[in-house]
């Protein structure tokens, strides 16, 4: 039984079965020290999940331990890069086992599947959060930004959008569905797909990309801002799940604004030329990943939204943790 940080760490996180041959000294001492190829960046990104915000204090361990992780290699994902190290600082109320076996179990599954080797973190006490640095190899001069779109490009998001906010509703049990449904849709809330190998693919073609983490409506105006473009997005072409009509009750219009404004969805949003089309079709036919062009890169600043070619004035937001804190 763990009594105290170390006990939680030699038995937890110290033993795990992913080892790389480019860690060269990883949990035990003060830092960790890895191998970083020639000609390649390493790619960096660190994001906090905290109960109460991003999750249920009574959230299934291993949903929160995979939403954690996935969140993070999705940053990856959206900058081209490979995934390769993790740190994690976990604070926790008490020392409950209870709670750590499902966590790490689920933890180190996905980092397993995704070659993702733990090198080092933190546990403490407090209130319940987790908190994870991961770090890919993306090869020089090759990583995906936001500040490449060009007037003229069109504008894609991989998968389906809306399905994590309405998961999020049943959670809150704000919304009611059958069972069935209920469980589908809360598991995509939590379980997203980082998008990896289609990042890799991107390399060479996307012009800007961003993983889909505070809702598509907020998360495109990054590549907007930053390329100094407008964008439009037509919102007949937004992709959306039979899962997520269901729960709408077949409202179209109400889940074409879920799918605008679902934060945590990790899909990938990236812009490509029109000539890239059949080298983009080429290089995502291998990931048996969907994928949608829903929009346009235009001259100006901005985003509009249309219908059928004529503009929408919906009031849309996404998410923002210093506006909606009950997750």
């Amino acid at each position: 039984m763990a009594k105290n940080e170390f006990d939680i760490i030699n038995h937890y996180f110290a033993h795990q079965e992913q080892q790389r041959d480019d860690v060269v000294l990883a949990i035990g001492d003060d830092c960790a020290l890895v191998d970083v190829p020639a000609n390649y960046h390493v790619a960096i990104s660190t994001d906090s999940l905290v109960a109460g915000t991003h999750f249920l204090v009574d959230a299934d361990p291993a949903f929160v331990a995979y939403k954690a992780l996935a969140s993070n290699i999705s940053d990856l994902a959206a900058m081209g890069a490979t995934p390769a190290w993790v740190s994690l600082a976990l604070t926790l109320p008490t020392i409950d086992e209870a709670w750590l076996a499902p966590f790490c179990h689920s933890f180190f599954e996905l980092a397993n599947r995704y070659n993702i080797q733990l090198i080092g973190g933190d546990t403490t006490k407090g209130p319940l959060s987790i908190t994870l640095t991961v770090q890919g190899l993306v090869p020089r001069g090759q990583a995906l930004t936001r500040s490449g779109a060009q007037v003229g490009d069109d504008v894609y998001v991989t998968g389906n959008l809306g399905d994590s906010a309405a998961g999020l509703a049943l959670i809150l049990n704000q919304s009611q569905c059958d069972q069935c449904l209920t469980t589908v849709l809360v598991e995509r809330h939590f379980k997203a797909h980082p998008r990896v190998n289609v990042g890799e693919a991107l390399r060479g073609i996307a012009s800007a990309a961003l993983d889909i983490s505070d809702g598509v409506i907020a998360d495109v105006k990054h590549i907007g801002e930053r390329s100094q473009v407008a964008i439009e997005i037509d919102v007949e072409k937004l992709p959306l799940s039979a899962e997520l009509l269901a729960f709408c009750d077949g409202d179209c219009q109400q889940a074409q604004q879920l799918a605008l404004t679902s934060g945590e969805e990790y899909e990938l949003c990236f812009t490509a030329s029109k000539a890239n089309r059949d080298a983009l079709k080429m290089a995502l036919a291998h990931t048996n990943v969907k994928y949608s062009c829903i929009g346009q890169v235009i001259a100006g600043r901005g985003l509009s939204l249309l219908q059928l070619g004529k503009p929408v004035s919906w009031k849309l937001s996404g998410w923002d943790h210093f506006v909606v804190t009950n997750k």
